[in-house]
Formats: C-alpha cells, structure tokens, sequence
C-alpha cells in the first residue's frame, strides 16, 4: 500500500517577485507563473503495519510541560552550561573548586 499526496508549489514561492530596471530605477513586478503541482509517493509500509484510520486525541500537558516550555528550558540549559565553560575558562578552575568543594585526584588507584 503506497501513501500519496499532491502538493502545490505556489506557496513555496513568494507572491511577488520584484527586478530592477537600471535604466528607470524603478521596481517592476514580474509576471506570475502558473503554479506547478507535483506527486510525492512514500514507500509501502512493511509487513503488519497497519495505517490508523483515526487521529489519535492527546490529552492535555500535565503540569505545564509542554512543547514550547520544553523548548525554553532546554534553551536555559544551553546557556548555563556555555557559561559554566566560559568561567572555568576564565577563573582556571573548576566550579565545585569555585563554590569550596574539595578536589582530589578521583578514586586514586595506581595503575
């Protein structure tokens, strides 16, 4: 079973495409093109799977996780931790040495 679909192309151009003419310097629109469709056909699916025929319905986020929260706290994280390298960078030590947290040579185990 193969899945299709036609897309058209006019609203991946823009819908209005302006030139200079040197000679007057004026802008002058150029003349729209027809718009072109074409086919885009998937592979079939494998052996056993079937297509839903219904949507499913997705419940509502819980306790504020949601897409766009997502988004910005993993945003936040980012940012931090940049920041964590750019004052290790700067300071030459680490951030636990930073907030007073003894360092020593991990578990010490001669090798």
């Amino acid at each position: 079973m193969a899945t299709s679909c036609t897309i058209l192309s006019s609203f991946l151009l823009p819908t209005r495409v302006l030139t200079a003419n040197p000679q007057a310097q004026q802008l002058h629109p150029v003349p729209r093109r027809r718009p072109i469709s074409f086919r885009v056909q998937a592979a079939k699916l494998p052996a056993g799977v079937v297509v839903p025929k219904v949507e499913p319905k997705l419940k509502a986020p819980f306790a504020g996780f949601t897409r766009t929260a997502e988004i910005w706290n993993s945003r936040a994280c980012m940012i931090g931790l940049i920041g964590t390298f750019i004052v290790e960078l700067i300071l030459n030590k680490g951030i636990l040495q930073l907030i007073g947290v003894e360092i020593g040579k991990g578990l010490d185990i001669p090798l």
